[in-house]
């Protein structure tokens, strides 16, 4: 028997969630991140929620019955983006990762239910955003199967070259 298992992220994560990270980008956007810079920033994440909260799905089975084993099975961050409209806050779910070994277990469900769950009970929070790939279908339908819908805006950028 198995079961799923949400906690927050702490500070002996921070190489597996960057080493996620680096996966995440490759595997959906064809990106090849500094991996000394994502673990400083989850690093920095994981020590400020200020900056962001992590969250990691343990995947606990029992071995013969006796012991409990865990092993992370997926993560995901959030971050908070003010809204004058709303007076309130949206939490963005970000850096999702869920590794191939663990997919199609409702890890990402597991993960989405508990921070939507954290969000309901907080105040001043008006709800949750994402942003996904265009070209990840199947990443878009997971997401309205829980409910979340095309808000109708693209996401434009002007990155700026590290000092």
């Amino acid at each position: 028997m198995s079961q799923l298992r949400i906690r927050a992220a702490h500070a002996h994560d921070r190489d597996l969630l960057a080493q996620w990270a680096v996966a995440m980008a490759q595997e959906t956007e064809h990106k090849q991140l500094d991996e000394k810079t994502v673990r400083a920033g989850v690093e920095a994440g994981i020590a400020d929620p200020a900056k962001a909260r992590y969250f990691v799905a343990m995947h606990e089975s029992a071995v013969a019955g006796r012991e409990t084993i865990a092993a992370p099975a997926g993560t995901l961050m959030l971050t908070r983006e003010w809204s004058d409209w709303r007076n309130g806050d949206w939490w963005w779910i970000q850096s999702v990762y869920v590794p191939p070994q663990f997919r199609r277990m409702g890890v990402f469900t597991a993960l989405y239910r508990h921070v939507e769950q954290l969000a309901r009970g907080t105040p001043g929070v008006v709800g949750l955003r994402l942003y996904v790939e265009r070209e990840n279908t199947n990443a878009q339908k997971t997401y309205e199967a829980l409910g979340m819908r095309d808000a109708g805006y693209s996401i434009l950028e002007a990155e700026f070259p590290r000092q």
